[in-house]
């Protein structure tokens, strides 16, 4: 069994910054793809960022510019920092993790961007 548990989240002004942390435990073997993804209010989840075991990053273009997405491999953690914060940022966060055929999700973590 694998574990993902997040941490971050929370209120935040618009124009600031804010960065999650996620942590995978369990039986891990090795994680390939890591990413980000949220649910904004009232709408589906939706992909922020990715990024491989080897570091090769992609994401959104609504964040482009204004998140980063890097991991620890041997932490098998994944984080997200994010700045310049909007509030169309407004969702709940997960975070994901893909070994071998199987993905896992975070418990997700709310983050509120009052204008």
């Amino acid at each position: 069994q694998v574990q993902l548990v997040e941490s971050g989240g929370g209120l935040v002004q618009a124009g600031g910054s804010r960065s999650f942390s996620c942590a995978a435990s369990g039986s891990i073997l090795s994680i390939n793809t890591m990413a980000w993804y949220r649910r904004p209010p009232g709408k589906q989840r939706e992909l922020v960022a990715v990024i491989t075991s080897g570091g090769t990053t992609d994401y959104a273009d609504s964040v482009k510019g204004r998140f980063t997405i890097s991991r620890d491999n041997a932490k098998n953690t994944v984080f997200l920092q994010m700045n310049s914060l909007k509030p169309e940022d407004t969702a709940v966060y997960y975070c994901y993790a893909k070994m071998g055929f199987l993905g896992y999700w975070g418990q997700g973590t709310q983050v509120t961007v009052s204008s």
